[in-house]
């Protein structure tokens, strides 16, 4: 009862934020809802002069709702369908991913990016995107205008891809099952994948969609060996300052339940009828929760800092793109 006196205020604004936001995300899907809420949530905090009753529920939404959206996550991946349709993909998902994360680990050495944005916008841009680094943020403990930058910087890159890819994917000659590849593994978040491959199938009036979704859907599973691995070194980068810390208090005890949510999915065959609503109001709590973070976010701070960032983005973007097609090559697909 304490708990809902002093959150309900900072969970329904969240929400009022979250409403409109996932309804413009639904008209313009290459942007996105998680962009439009942090978007709003930075122009609502200039209006709240005193926002100390908000805040924690602004806290609660940014971390816990977060978490509980990932968890939803889980009960739209049948392992048992991914995995049949997606094992072509599985070599260059492994390369593309492992070439974001030693970019974005070089540009993070070389330019002393923060790590934790460092490690958002490696993550993002390997997997997910979105879904990628609400998974991640809470295991490094990384903070809400980590966050704000690392998905605005993922966003900028999702939009150039989607618009530029068919047309490159034309002019070098993909087959249709060739861009289904490079589109599932090359574009970082679902929306824009989806977007860029409709726009390919309306040009060649293919079905390249199917493939690109199965293969975005496998790179989705790198969440829980990727998150996992963040937890154990977090864990020892902490235990060196301080003997007290366990694995116990930083393990991502969430990424279970996404894991025992697929399983679910898989074992029980769930019906599209269940998983689609419940995958729906996933994405409605990834954007109640950049909300919150918007909320937190200082734009001008975000702008001043965001050269650094953008640039490892655009690097961790192109270096995915030219993997996914040499990847493609060397393994005859193309």
């Amino acid at each position: 009862m304490d708990f809902m006196k002093k959150s309900w205020k900072g969970i329904l604004l969240c929400i009022c934020i979250a409403v409109p936001a996932w309804w413009l995300g639904g008209l313009v899907p290459v942007v996105g809802g998680p962009v439009f809420a942090i978007l709003m949530g930075m122009l609502v905090a200039f209006f709240i002069r005193e926002n100390d009753s908000f805040q924690p529920g602004i806290a609660f939404t940014s971390k816990k709702i977060l978490q509980f959206s990932v968890v939803l996550l889980g009960f739209g991946m049948n392992f048992a369908d991914i995995l049949s349709k997606g094992k072509q993909s599985l070599p260059i998902i492994i390369a593309t991913i492992s070439v974001s994360l030693i970019i974005a680990f070089i540009i993070y050495r070389a330019m002393k990016v923060p790590s934790g944005v460092s490690t958002l916008i490696g993550v993002g841009s390997s997997i997910c995107g979105g879904s990628a680094i609400a998974a991640a943020a809470p295991v490094i403990g990384a903070k809400d205008e980590e966050i704000a930058q690392s998905i605005s910087v993922i966003f900028l890159f999702n939009v150039v891809a989607a618009l530029i890819f068919p047309t490159l994917g034309t002019a070098i000659g993909l087959s249709n099952e060739g861009f289904g590849l490079f589109a599932g593994t090359a574009v970082n978040d679902t929306s824009s994948v989806t977007a860029a491959a409709a726009a390919w199938d309306g040009i060649h009036g293919s079905n390249a969609l199917d493939d690109a979704v199965i293969v975005k859907l496998t790179r989705t599973l790198a969440i829980i060996p990727i998150t996992l691995g963040l937890a154990f070194i977090r864990t020892k980068k902490e235990k060196d300052l301080n003997s007290n810390v366990s694995l116990k208090k930083i393990f991502p005890f969430f990424i279970l339940y996404f894991v025992l949510a697929s399983i679910i999915t898989t074992v029980f065959s769930l019906p599209v009828a269940i998983t689609a609503p419940i995958k729906e109001l996933s994405k409605f709590c990834i954007i109640m929760a950049m909300s919150a973070i918007g909320l937190n976010t200082n734009i001008v701070k975000l702008i001043k800092t965001g050269s650094k960032p953008i640039f490892m983005g655009f690097c961790c973007w192109v270096g995915i793109a030219v993997v996914s097609l040499a990847m493609q090559q060397v393994l005859g697909y193309w």
